[in-house]
């Protein structure tokens, strides 16, 4: 489960350090309250964003997630019901992957091939599962703890202490247990791009940053 690690098999994790851009990055959405007040944020900053989407909260919200892809933002595969895959079988994993794909098929149309997985946990069989279904497995780089009952200058200081260019940052816009309160999430996004395109980052999808990106290290 740990973000960075490639032990079990290889996982994008960030992109050029020597740069200057970043990603962000919301996961377990799309929620109808958080996710529209997260795009009127990226929209001030003129930021675009790569959301990894829960497959029943697309089919619950299918208005919130056809507004993230209108915007221009990144959509990926978060699973349908966001299990810990480490506890799934091969089986299991391909039906919660497929059923998100086919969701945001039909809500958003054509989409990245890019999967997160739940938890960030994996074994060698869902990622092998994964790519054997086309998809490309995405971690993160940098936590903002965002899950925690913490404020917003707390988010952006777990954020903004040890970033660097190629990051990739994980933020959430939305719950996989479904009731969640995002307001410091909203904020801290807000506090965050302020303070990084000050100090002159860039920010891109997941999908442009790989563009420029070294290859992954060997499948296992």
């Amino acid at each position: 489960m740990a973000p960075r690690s490639q032990l079990y098999g290889a996982c994008y994790t960030s992109g050029d350090p020597s740069g200057r851009r970043l990603a962000l990055t919301f996961d377990d959405g799309p929620h109808p309250r958080w996710t529209p007040q997260l795009l009127e944020v990226l929209d001030r900053h003129q930021v675009k964003a790569t959301f990894f989407m829960i497959g029943r909260y697309a089919v619950r919200e299918p208005g919130v997630a056809r507004a993230v892809a209108a915007a221009g933002h990144a959509i990926g595969n978060h699973t349908f019901t966001h299990p810990n895959l480490i506890f799934s079988t091969v089986g299991q994993v391909a039906v919660q992957i497929e059923e998100c794909r086919q969701a945001l098929e039909q809500i958003v149309g054509p989409h990245s091939a890019l999967f997160r997985p739940p938890h960030g946990g994996r074994l060698p069989h869902v990622l092998r599962t994964a790519r054997s279904l086309g998809c490309l497995p995405v971690m993160w780089s940098v936590t903002a703890y965002d899950w925690r009952p913490i404020d917003a200058a707390a988010i952006e200081q777990n954020v903004t202490r040890k970033l660097r260019g190629g990051d990739l940052i994980l933020l959430h816009d939305g719950g996989h247990l479904g009731t969640v309160d995002r307001s410091v999430s909203v904020a801290a996004t807000d506090a965050i791009l302020r303070r990084c395109l000050d100090e002159g980052y860039r920010f891109v999808t997941v999908p442009e940053m790989m563009e420029t990106a070294p290859a992954l290290p060997p499948a296992l």
